[in-house]
């Protein structure tokens, strides 16, 4: 057990402890095949898309090394009142709105491309989707960013989650311009659209941050809830590559990780619109006029190109590979047979979260994540819709042979 501290929420989150021997083949082949993507990129796109990459290759290893979770933060929540990782959320979008407000009010770039956050409208196709989506993660055991490194890691049944996703935002793609004329708001800035600016957008956000946070303090100390199962870990500089990361620093590696991406490419962090094309162009590999879409019109070019120009894409590709190389350095990347029960779910999930994910212009990464730290309503909405749909689906996985932590258990 990790060692005990003197408060319920300084518990660590990692413990030292033996671990299993490095995979040292799996190693060298997630590096070679790094190195050769990395130049096949650089070869037929940019530079830039090769940064790209490597950053995703960043965001892989800081995810599995910390095992962060959205998912898991917001089932631990609801179901014990465990609030460990919701916490941490706190403290990332809290770096990243102090980083992106510094980066959208100057203008800052590495690239010359001007920096623009992810706002969007606040309407029905929101509240919808990041319900649906909430549901979806809780079905598949995982997110957008938990759907790729786990499969990074070896976890068999997230690849049919990951299948599932990328076939729920074709359809999600086919079915937008309905969703999007329903009735909405505009897209609402808490820096721009409200007069106050960055500044002000900053001290808004970091209140509200502190509130939950101080929220969630109150609910640990009426709850007790059961903690975390800690990580094993290792000491000294060997922690970086071999042992667990504790929860809080992986929580700020993300928040930078996510504003260098903002400064290189423009946008921030997203995983989703790359499943949407990469469904795309399998279905217009067999004739289907995906370009005729309400989704596409205006941006066909996507669709005519390499997948390895589309910068999601590419940091997709990192991100699992990133992952994959952390498990196989820890010597935790053991693909297990999947149950039935938990098959069907994970389909299920990932076409609820790719359906879900178009309606609500983003996941818990380019909605929740992204959208917040860019002052955007939406993702606060996201964020409160998310919750809903991880309260009802706690009642249905069960269903499915999916078990939900419970206050009896000692960790979760």
């Amino acid at each position: 057990m990790a060692t005990q501290l003197d408060q319920w929420d300084k518990r660590a989150t990692t413990m030292i402890a033996p671990l299993n021997p490095v995979q040292k083949p799996l190693v060298l082949l997630g590096i070679a095949a790094a190195i050769l993507l990395f130049i096949t990129i650089v070869s037929v796109t940019t530079v830039t898309q090769g940064i790209l990459f490597i950053i995703g290759i960043a965001f892989g290893l800081s995810l599995l090394y910390a095992r962060f979770g959205f998912t898991s933060a917001f089932r631990r929540l609801l179901s014990v009142g465990n609030v460990q990782g919701l916490q941490a959320h706190m403290v990332m979008l809290a770096v990243a709105t102090t980083l992106f407000a510094i980066i959208l009010s100057t203008g800052f770039s590495f690239t010359g491309v001007t920096p623009t956050g992810y706002v969007s409208p606040v309407g029905i196709s929101v509240i919808a989707g990041a319900f649906m989506f909430g549901v979806g993660m809780q079905m598949g055991s995982g997110c957008a960013s938990g759907t790729l490194y786990t499969v990074g890691g070896g976890q068999s049944s997230m690849v049919l989650t990951l299948l599932g996703f990328i076939g729920g935002s074709v359809l999600g793609a086919y079915h937008i311009v309905f969703w999007r004329d329903l009735p909405a708001l505009p897209a609402i800035s808490l820096a721009e659209s409200t007069g106050f600016g960055y500044f002000g957008g900053w001290v808004l956000q970091i209140a509200i941050f502190l509130g939950i946070y101080a929220i969630t303090v109150k609910i640990a100390r009426k709850k007790n809830p059961p903690q975390m199962a800690p990580l094993k870990t290792t000491s000294g500089w060997k922690k970086l590559w071999r042992g667990a990361w504790p929860l809080l620093v992986a929580a700020v590696v993300l928040a930078v990780l996510n504003a260098i991406t903002l400064s290189v490419r423009g946008n921030p962090w997203g995983i989703t619109s790359a499943f949407a094309l990469w469904g795309s162009k399998f279905l217009q590999t067999f004739g289907v006029d995906v370009a005729s879409w309400g989704y596409w019109q205006g941006n066909t070019e996507p669709l005519n190109q390499t997948v390895l120009a589309d910068s999601t894409s590419v940091m997709n590709f990192g991100i699992i590979l990133g992952a994959f190389i952390a498990a196989s350095f820890q010597g935790n990347f053991k693909p297990r047979k999947i149950k039935p029960g938990i098959a069907t779910a994970s389909i299920l999930g990932g076409v609820l979260m790719g359906y879900g994910a178009r309606l609500a212009f983003g996941c818990n990464i380019g909605a929740y994540f992204g959208g917040i730290a860019s002052f955007s309503l939406h993702g606060w909405v996201w964020m409160i819709m998310a919750l809903a749909g991880t309260f009802l689906a706690l009642f249905i996985r069960p269903l499915f042979g999916l078990s939900n932590p419970s206050p009896k258990d000692s960790i979760c």
